[in-house]
């Protein structure tokens, strides 16, 4: 059986939880090369953890799954000439187009998700719209080969049906088994449909303040794809 290469494109300010949750399941596939790469291979912090020993982007040839996870350093990596280089490349190559949260941006700065449906963070979820994505509020969403993941902790359920796509339901629920992932939140505040109205104020108003300028550097990306095309 051929090698199944798995790349993860990350950069500064990347969520960590979006690729660190997926890589523990995909890393359960057998055959499985799952590859953490920077542009440059330079290390990465997020969120107070720094990652090391890096692959170069420009050093993988190619890859059958790309996995973009999110951030708030997303639109700075939207607006990232080499690095959305290198991920274009990649993902024109792959067999599926993933993400997780508002990775779903980066891929679709890349301009192969066009009129695609693809998931993305609540918060953000507009901000697909200028590259003519489809939103989707689903957890996980499917449209052809491409397969995204909500906000963050989405990315495990995403992962688990990459596992069952990837190596069959039986190995993805026999990885569930093993990780004992049978989720039971303490709170049902995990979506802004279900949380308390004051929190979803109050969390909406956080991001907002740590993400203005976002929907700017969304629309740049956009216009630059269109450039581009």
């Amino acid at each position: 059986m051929a090698e199944l290469i798995i790349v993860i494109p990350i950069y500064p300010e990347v969520t960590h939880l979006d690729f660190t949750g997926p890589h523990q399941v995909f890393s359960r596939i057998p055959g499985a090369k799952v590859i953490v790469a920077s542009k440059g291979g330079v290390d990465i912090e997020g969120d107070g953890l720094v990652f090391t020993r890096l692959t170069d982007l420009a050093d993988i040839p190619r890859c059958d799954v790309i996995c973009v996870p999110g951030g708030f350093g997303t639109t700075a990596a939207m607006l990232d000439e080499a690095y959305m280089a290198e991920v274009t490349r990649l993902a024109a190559g792959a067999k599926y187009l993933t993400s997780v949260c508002t990775g779903s941006l980066i891929l679709a700065a890349t301009g192969l998700i066009t009129s695609k449906r693809a998931a993305c963070h609540w918060a953000w979820r507009d901000m697909l719209k200028p590259f003519g994505v489809i939103v989707d509020e689903a957890r996980v969403v499917r449209d052809g080969n491409v397969i995204t993941g909500g906000g963050v902790t989405a990315g495990l359920d995403f992962a688990f049906v990459m596992a069952a796509e990837l190596a069959g339901e039986t190995l993805a629920q026999s990885v569930q088994l093993g990780l004992e992932y049978s989720p039971a939140p303490p709170f049902n505040a995990g979506r802004p449909e279900t949380a308390p109205p004051e929190i979803v104020a109050a969390v909406r108003q956080r991001m907002e303040a740590s993400g203005a300028g976002r929907m700017a550097a969304a629309e740049e990306a956009a216009r630059r794809l269109k450039v581009r095309a």
